[in-house]
């Protein structure tokens, strides 16, 4: 009888420490992550886990002025310049090589679930692209998109959120959706973008 009582005390309490422990390893890993000290991790299954840096507030005395988007593709994150020397870092996915790309551009248009259209040049490297995607949950431009006049660019969500801090896509700038709302809600038609390599 003893046996028996003690028994789910002590698998109650091995689960109990095993959640802890996971928790506290994602945390360490996030927060390794965030520091630049690693770079997107794997979980005891083997799959890729990737952890997106969080959206902060930080200071910034720079020469750009307040309501400018600036985006450093070394570093990874995009700026969003606020008055009083700060500014919204987000973490973000950039070109992969041979995509790169720096220069002043504005926003053109803003989307809200964007429908999607791969460009010519896009289909003809990948033919095995849809012509066309409604948007929605499924769509690669994710929740919201904000086009960059005079390019095939855009600043945009991600049904793919362990691609942020990785350098992956097409020349466009990938954002968290969660960070991308945050964003959209900001920025006006009109706003001045500097991308920066």
């Amino acid at each position: 009888m003893k046996m028996r009582l003690r028994f789910p005390a002590i698998a109650s309490l091995a689960i109990a420490m095993g959640a802890c422990l996971a928790a506290l390893t994602a945390r360490a890993q996030a927060y390794e992550y965030q520091q630049g000290f690693a770079q997107p991790y794997s979980d005891f299954s083997g799959r890729p886990r990737a952890v997106a840096p969080p959206r902060e507030l930080v200071a910034y005395n720079g020469r750009y002025a307040p309501g400018t988007i600036l985006i450093s593709t070394e570093e990874r994150r995009l700026y969003f310049i606020l008055p009083g020397n700060q500014a919204i870092r987000y973490g973000i996915g950039v070109g992969r090589p041979g995509f790169e790309w720096s220069g002043t551009r504005y926003v053109a248009m803003k989307r809200e679930w964007p429908s999607w259209t791969p460009p010519a040049q896009m289909l003809h490297r990948r033919p095995d692209l849809p012509r066309f995607m409604p948007g929605g949950p499924n769509n690669p431009l994710g929740a919201r998109a904000m086009y960059l006049g005079g390019t095939l660019y855009r600043i945009h969500g991600s049904n793919e959120p362990e691609t942020i801090g990785q350098a992956v896509s097409s020349g466009c700038i990938r954002m968290t959706n969660e960070d991308v709302m945050d964003l959209y809600d900001r920025v006006r038609v009109g706003t001045r973008v500097v991308v920066l390599r």
